[in-house]
């Protein structure tokens, strides 16, 4: 793990020039300053300041400076810069002028979520993404259009896939940047992608995947196409997911864990599906409509996959997509899996068939004002992430 001390070494003999400093507002964008590469020193002592009133969910005019703080271990050269006068990129942690951390840093909120279940329960929580997204062409004014790259389906293979250079060149980036990618493949839809990434602490696999987006974006850009994350681009096809793995350092514990999130599941909906487009998806294709729990089930809300060791066993939360900010996502999940084991709750009837036919089944809400009511109204949101 790299320290303050590795990292102004590394800027110094590595020709650095610029260091961007990045952070995430309320809905989970990542935002960013670039310092000078002499400023690092002072930006790990004092901190960089900025206008929190121009960030979404943050403070008011009146009272508006924070400080972003660089994380020595998270940082990364981007590759895709020139090798001469070097770009590195570090996450922050926000911070008011006296000290204390900022209280609608998402980051930060997730990172006390994992310190409460290691200090609390003794448990650990590893996660892994499986991310969709779509590739369409641009017009020519280089505006993007919905006519995907290419009419491929479910992990065809060139000449039909012609995402197969651009998602290799994706899976390079990423491990050049320290970050490791597991699987590609063409999705259902036409010019539809994923990429899968290995499991990790719930920071890292949080900051792994906010950084792959940006990624695919710059890559795709490069290519003259347009990266869409958004759930449902195309109304007549496939929807685009982002498909949590949740597994638990106590596999006794994975029933507690999963009633837990299916006992939570309505209040956490709005977090995971924030955005109307987020609806048009959820109950079309293979994207769940019931809240329930299925071995090998794709429909289901939770899907338990099939394991062939212990250290692959695992719950699939499958509802979520690329518009929500995964730092309070995964820091509701682990609550709600925290508040799973604590209660030695346990999960209801597994979904039978393709839709429960027969069982008495919660629905997902199935729109954003009443995922948003729900959200607003329960104790256990409140709870979970506080006043924010």
């Amino acid at each position: 793990m790299y320290t303050q001390n590795d990292v102004l070494d590394y800027v110094n003999e590595e020709d650095v020039k610029f260091v961007r400093l990045a952070f995430f507002d309320m809905k989970g964008v990542q935002k960013n300053i670039s310092i000078m590469a002499s400023q690092l020193e002072w930006a790990f002592t004092d901190g960089i300041s900025f206008d929190a009133s121009a960030i979404y969910g943050f403070e008011q005019a009146e009272k508006s400076d924070l400080f972003l703080f660089p994380e020595p271990q998270t940082i990364s050269v981007l590759p895709w810069r020139p090798n001469t006068g070097k770009v590195v990129r570090m996450f922050c942690t926000i911070k008011h002028a006296d000290g204390r951390d900022y209280e609608k840093d998402c980051r930060t909120i997730l990172k006390k979520a994992v310190k409460s279940a290691k200090e609390e329960y003794g448990l650990d929580f590893n996660i892994g993404t499986e991310i969709e997204f779509y590739l369409f062409k641009l017009d020519e004014k280089g505006e993007p259009t919905k006519i995907p790259f290419d009419n491929a389906g479910y992990m065809d293979i060139a000449p039909e896939d012609k995402g197969e250079n651009i998602r290799r060149e994706i899976c390079f980036t990423l491990e050049q940047m320290g970050i490791q990618p597991e699987a590609s493949h063409h999705e259902e839809g036409p010019g539809q992608n994923e990429i899968d990434f290995h499991y990790s602490d719930a920071v890292t696999a949080a900051d792994n995947a906010s950084t792959f987006k940006w990624i695919v974006r710059t890559r795709a850009a490069n290519a003259g196409l347009y990266a869409d994350f958004s759930p449902k681009p195309l109304a007549d096809k496939a929807g685009s997911g982002l498909h949590i793995n949740m597994s638990c350092s106590d596999s006794s514990k994975n029933k507690n864990m999963l009633a837990g999130i299916l006992a939570h599941a309505q209040e956490i909906t709005y977090y995971m599906n924030p955005v109307e487009n987020s609806y048009e998806r959820l109950g079309e294709h293979k994207a769940p409509k019931y809240i329930s729990w299925g071995k090998e089930n794709r429909l289901a809300f939770v899907r338990v996959p099939a394991a062939t060791s212990a250290e692959s066993e695992r719950l699939e939360i499958r509802s979520a997509d690329c518009q929500c900010n995964i730092y309070l996502v995964l820091t509701l999940l682990i609550k709600a899996a925290l508040d799973g084991i604590k209660n030695n709750l346990l999960p209801p009837e597994e979904m039978q068939g393709r839709g429960g036919e027969g069982q008495k089944l919660d629905l997902i809400p199935d729109t954003l004002e009443a995922a948003q009511k729900i959200a607003r109204d329960s104790d256990f949101i409140k709870k979970a992430l506080g006043s924010n």
